[in-house]
């Protein structure tokens, strides 16, 4: 599945610029909201999530990153703090390169530069389109609006196959509405043909 990161430097070059491999257990934290950018991270293996928490404690997902993804890269340009958190949602194995040794590196490579524009501009349309569908008060446009976005990165060459790999709360928490709500709201685009559901997957 391809989420809203494309960056996928080469280990060895990351290696070559300081790369260091950190093991990390699921549930646990590699940044906090609020931390310091020090760091460009990249996945080898597992699974990382977004997050934060609004003042009811409720969560909010704001991207879920997979193997051979980067996340948090934006922030090593800004002088800011994270405005997330970032937790593994699996057991995971992170390639991460500290901020000057990663800034040097994309000096010395102009095409990164180039890579890294193009995925903060997929993140920044993201934004966009999600910010549309949470606009509406229809939970089947806000899932639509997810779909679509997920699915505008997948080869579509076989039609509605299109997995979708994010469980019901992971969905709900990334379009910001009740897992109840979410459940509902998949049965509904089932029977309408929209989706259809194949071992609890999700297929659109």
């Amino acid at each position: 599945m391809k989420t809203i990161s494309c960056m996928n430097i080469d280990e060895e070059m990351l290696y070559s610029s300081g790369g260091e491999v950190k093991n990390y257990k699921k549930g646990e934290l590699i940044y906090r909201e609020g931390d310091h950018a020090l760091y460009y991270f990249q996945i080898r293996e597992g699974k990382v999530k977004l997050n934060n928490y609004d003042d009811e404690g409720k969560e909010f997902i704001h991207n879920i990153f997979g193997g051979k993804q980067s996340f948090g890269d934006s922030m090593l340009f800004l002088d800011k703090f994270y405005p997330t958190n970032a937790v593994c949602i699996s057991p995971a194995e992170i390639i991460r390169v500290p901020k000057d040794r990663f800034l040097e590196l994309i000096k010395k490579h102009p095409h990164l530069s180039l890579e890294m524009n193009a995925c903060l501009s997929q993140r920044l349309y993201f934004k966009a389109i999600m910010l549309q569908s949470m606009a509406s008060l229809n939970p089947i446009s806000r899932l639509k609006g997810l779909l679509d976005y997920l699915k505008s990165y997948h080869d579509d060459s076989c039609g509605s196959c299109f997995q979708i790999e994010l469980t019901r709360q992971q969905i709900a928490n990334l379009v910001g509405l009740r897992v109840e709500t979410v459940i509902r709201a998949l049965k509904k685009m089932e029977k309408e043909g929209n989706i259809t559901i194949e071992n609890r997957k999700i297929v659109y």
